[in-house]
C-alpha cells in the first residue's frame, strides 16, 4: 500500500467541501486531479469513503475512521518540513474559532499576549455561534475554539475556561429602568433583543430565564451583540447579553443594567476534537489559553 500525502489531503478537503468541484477550487487542482487521487485512494483501501448522493460525498463510517488518522499525518509532515528550523520557534498556522462575544471582546487581547509572549503571528480567526464553531472543528476545519456554550459532543473534549456574568439591560428610557430591582414577573410580556438560535447568549437566556416566563416576545433575532446594543438603546426591546460585551455601553448610560434576583454567571469554553493531532503549536495555544486572565 503507498498511500500518498497529496492522496489524504484531497480526502480530507472532500470531507470539508462535501463536493469534487469546492475541493479542487480549494486545493488549487483540477476536478480530474481530484477525482483520480481520491479514486487511487479508496483503491488502495479496497473501499469507497463517501456516500455519493446527487453530486455530493458524505463521508462514510470508514472515512470517519480515517479522518483522524489523515490529519495527524498532515500534521507530523508539517513539523518535519520545519525540523530544522529555529526550535524555539513554534511553527505552523493555528486556526482558531470563536463565538460572538469571545471573538469580539476577548481573544484580541489575548491573541496579542500569545504573539508577544510566543512569536508566534500565523493565526486565523472565525468568528460565529458556538454551534459553528464545534460544527468545523468536528470537520478538522478550524483546531480549536472558545466558546459561550458547553455543547456536549462526544467527538469534542471541553474544559471550563473563563467566567462571564449575563444582565439583562434595557435603554434609557425604558419603563423598567426606573425599577431598581426587579422580579421575573417584571420580564413578563416584555420584548427582548436576541442572539440567533445556536448562540451561547440565547441558550443562557432559554435556560435561565424563558423557561421561568409565561410570556414573552421575540421582537429581534441579530447575530452581532453590537447590533443587540443599538436596538436595545434605541428602545426597540430588552436584551439578556454578556456584561463583557455590554460594558462600555453601561458607562456610557447608553444601556441600564437590571437588577435580578438570580444567578446571572456562565462559563466559556474551551474546545478541541478529542482525536485530532495535538501539534506543540496547539498544545501550547491550549496551555496558555488555560492560565490566560481577563485584564479588567
Amino acid at each position: 500500500m503507498n498511500i500518498t500525502l497529496k492522496q489524504l489531503r484531497v480526502f480530507i478537503c472532500i470531507t470539508q467541501e462535501k463536493t469534487i468541484t469546492a475541493a479542487a477550487e480549494k486545493l488549487f487542482l483540477t476536478k480530474p486531479a481530484v477525482s483520480m487521487s481520491l479514486s487511487e485512494l479508496e483503491k488502495q483501501l479496497g473501499q469507497p469513503l463517501f456516500e455519493r448522493k446527487n453530486n455530493r460525498l458524505f463521508i462514510n463510517d470508514l472515512g470517519k475512521q480515517l479522518l483522524p488518522l489523515a490529519d495527524e499525518q498532515i500534521e507530523r509532515s508539517k513539523l518535519i518540513s520545519t525540523l530544522f528550523s529555529d526550535a524555539n520557534q513554534l511553527n505552523g498556522k493555528l486556526r482558531i474559532g470563536a463565538s460572538n462575544t469571545v471573538g469580539n471582546h476577548l481573544l484580541p487581547l489575548m491573541l496579542a499576549d500569545f504573539r508577544k509572549q510566543f512569536q508566534h503571528q500565523n493565526q486565523s480567526l472565525l468568528i460565529d455561534n458556538s454551534q459553528t464553531i464545534s460544527e468545523q472543528i468536528k470537520d478538522y476545519e478550524l483546531d480549536i475554539g472558545l466558546v459561550e456554550a458547553n455543547l456536549f459532543d462526544s467527538q469534542l473534549e471541553s474544559t471550563k475556561w473563563l467566567k462571564d456574568e449575563m444582565v439583562v439591560v434595557c435603554g434609557k428610557d425604558h419603563p423598567l429602568s426606573l425599577k431598581k430591582y426587579l422580579n421575573i414577573e417584571d420580564l413578563e410580556d416584555q420584548q427582548w433583543i436576541l442572539r440567533e438560535t445556536g448562540s451561547g447568549s440565547r441558550t443562557f437566556f432559554l435556560n435561565q430565564i424563558g423557561r421561568k416566563l409565561s410570556d414573552y416576545q421575540i421582537s429581534l433575532e441579530l447575530k452581532s451583540t453590537e447590533a443587540i446594543i443599538n436596538s436595545t438603546s434605541a428602545g426597540l426591546g430588552i436584551a439578556c447579553i454578556s456584561k463583557v460585551a455590554a460594558r462600555h455601553a453601561l458607562a456610557d448610560k447608553r444601556l441600564i443594567q437590571l437588577t435580578l434576583n438570580m444567578d446571572m454567571h456562565r462559563d466559556y469554553w474551551l474546545i478541541w476534537h478529542k482525536d485530532r493531532y495535538q501539534s506543540p503549536l496547539l498544545k501550547t495555544f491550549i496551555d496558555f489559553s488555560k492560565k490566560w486572565q481577563l485584564p479588567f
